[in-house]
């Protein structure tokens, strides 16, 4: 970025001026200024992260009938987001809130019974409705060996390619988040113990600089809403 700046002022110390801010790089103007240049942001610019960072990601389930709760927390404890809904549903449906309790987005399920894929669309706010839609979802047949999401912008109607993508792994119980080759979260140390009357799993996810959390977290919570991983 080149800003051009005309000031009335002495003609020394406006010529000085002018030459610092052309001298001064794209990346570098950006980053002085509190802007990253890659940032990715989804769900809202607040939920950014200034630098890489770790969250801790926590899944049960309650009750007889199963309903689905994650928490997630950073570092320290503090609770910066939940999400919950039924598990013992047809087309499921999640809520993401706020540590407060405000709807933040929602993300609902349908199943194509020819194919067994599963597609979920995530909406902002508390509306279903089609104008709030923020991007959808495709997740691979349930039998394949490394699970996936393909993550679909609404402004990419052909679905070819997808914006971003989520490859998981049965084995190692971790996923990769991914926009193009460039890796912006991943999701690890999964550790899942049981009792009688509930399941409980953590996740440690790291999230790259410049990424929002917020769409990280609603791509693990389709994810794993059926132990996918």
């Amino acid at each position: 970025m080149i800003v051009f700046l005309l000031l009335t002022t002495e003609k020394g110390n406006s010529y000085q001026l002018i030459c610092e801010v052309m001298e001064a790089s794209a990346p570098d103007f950006a980053l002085a200024h509190g802007f990253p240049m890659n940032m990715i942001s989804v769900v809202d610019d607040k939920f950014y992260v200034a630098n890489p960072t770790e969250m801790i990601v926590k899944k049960k389930y309650n009750g007889l009938l199963l309903k689905q709760r994650y928490k997630v927390k950073d570092v320290n404890g503090k609770l910066l987001l939940q999400v919950d809904g039924p598990s013992l549903s047809i087309h499921k449906k999640r809520v993401m809130r706020d540590a407060q309790g405000s709807p933040i987005l929602i993300m609902q399920e349908k199943v194509k019974m020819v194919s067994l894929r599963h597609r979920w669309t995530v909406h902002r706010g508390k509306s279903s409705d089609d104008k709030n839609v923020i991007f959808g979802v495709k997740r691979s047949h349930p039998m394949d060996m490394k699970p996936r999401l393909d993550v679909f912008m609404p402004g990419n109607t052909d679905e070819d390619v997808s914006n971003f993508q989520v490859v998981g792994s049965h084995i190692q119980k971790s996923c990769t988040i991914y926009k193009g080759d460039t890796i912006i979260a991943q999701v690890s140390d999964v550790f899942p113990s049981r009792n009688f009357s509930k399941w409980k799993e953590s996740y440690k996810v790291k999230i790259n600089e410049g990424v929002d959390y917020a769409f990280v977290m609603a791509l693990l919570v389709i994810l794993t809403v059926n132990d996918y991983i």
